[in-house]
């Protein structure tokens, strides 16, 4: 989509939820405009000031990474990086039964 930069693409094949924190953490980095070596995986997104458009915003763009289907609120759902790619990685994994 034009003017929304993706932060990076995950690997091809079955995506592990070490893959899925580092694309989060990623996302959060871009947006704060800090090293990703500063986001804390057990922080929640809300306290990095991430509103519910920037929320949307980063359901969109995983859901295109991982063409999965994926509901906005999400990010509410599963409050942190630690939470929201454990829960991903246990959907992908289900998909691929």
């Amino acid at each position: 989509m034009i003017g929304r930069r993706k932060i990076q693409t995950l690997p091809a094949g079955p995506v592990t939820e070490q893959a899925l924190r580092a694309y989060l953490s990623g996302f959060i980095a871009l947006r704060l405009g800090i090293s990703e070596q500063d986001v804390e995986q057990d922080r929640s997104f809300e306290s990095y000031g991430l509103d519910s458009r920037t929320s949307v915003q980063a359901s969109g763009d995983l859901e295109d990474a991982l063409s999965l289907r994926l509901e906005p609120g999400l990010l509410y759902e599963y409050p942190t990086i630690e939470a929201l790619a454990a829960h991903l990685a246990m959907e992908l994994e289900e998909t691929h039964r």
